[in-house]
């Protein structure tokens, strides 16, 4: 602002000078003095548009950095609320980085089921299911949630993976390739399909029981509640069992 302040005192001292020559012509007006204090007036005159001229660039300026502040402070209240709220679990291409990993015996009668080649190809084909994220939660009624918190609904969404993801590593070998474990498990999970859900993924409740560490209580089911609200699996019944499809 100091040009502003310069410009604004050069004016005053302009005035001032006219305030003079003023004086002085009321005093005596010859034809020179008159000429002069025209010539000040127009001076003074542009200095006066200029003036004008710079206060306007520099109101506009203040503006467009009013503008500026609220921008940044919106965004700044964005990065405060995601710092708050980055969800401890995030979505993730395998499922061996879930804390809920099926029984030893099972999952290593799995293991034996192909060559590594092929059974890296099956995992990456298995479908997974989405943590839900604080706005889902949120979008949640009270009702529904109870006293479940979201890492315990996320914690769930991970054993639900982990199921799906041991189901399918045997759904997707050859079954020459299963051990007998795997082959009676593979008989089971045949059982269950339905044309209704043929080519989708799901799982039944004795899947969590066996291949995960997670129980199947009275809290899990209103889980299985909250994760149909959040859209993120449907149930499907028939021939007395329930299969939770993940969409």
């Amino acid at each position: 602002m100091s040009d502003l302040e310069d410009f604004s005192r050069h004016i005053q001292d302009r005035i001032w000078s006219l305030r003079t020559l003023l004086d002085l012509a009321l005093l005596d007006s010859p034809q020179g003095k008159m000429k002069k204090l025209g010539e000040e007036l127009l001076a003074l005159e542009g200095h006066l548009e200029t003036f004008e001229i710079c206060v306007d660039k520099k109101e506009q300026r203040l503006k467009d950095l009013k503008e500026l502040q609220q921008w940044s402070l919106k965004h700044l209240q964005d990065v405060e609320h995601l710092k708050a709220h980055v969800p401890p679990h995030l979505p993730v291409k395998s499922s061996s980085s879930s804390g809920n990993q099926p029984e030893t015996s099972l999952r290593e009668a799995a293991g034996q089921a192909a060559p590594a080649g092929s059974d890296r190809k099956s995992r990456c084909s298995i479908k997974e299911m989405e943590v839900i994220t604080t706005q889902d939660f949120d979008s949640i009624p009270q009702y529904m949630k109870g006293r479940v918190s979201y890492e315990q609904v996320n914690a769930a969404v991970q054993s639900i993976n982990a199921a799906v993801a041991f189901k399918y590593r045997i759904v997707l070998q050859p079954a020459k390739s299963l051990s007998n474990q795997s082959r009676r498990l593979l008989q089971r999970f045949k059982n269950q399909e339905i044309k209704d859900i043929k080519g989708q993924y799901f799982i039944v409740e004795e899947d969590i029981r066996e291949f995960t560490q997670m129980k199947v209580d009275k809290r899990f089911q209103g889980i299985l509640n909250m994760l149909r609200h959040c859209q993120r699996l449907r149930e499907q019944r028939g021939g007395g069992v329930t299969r939770y499809v993940l969409l």
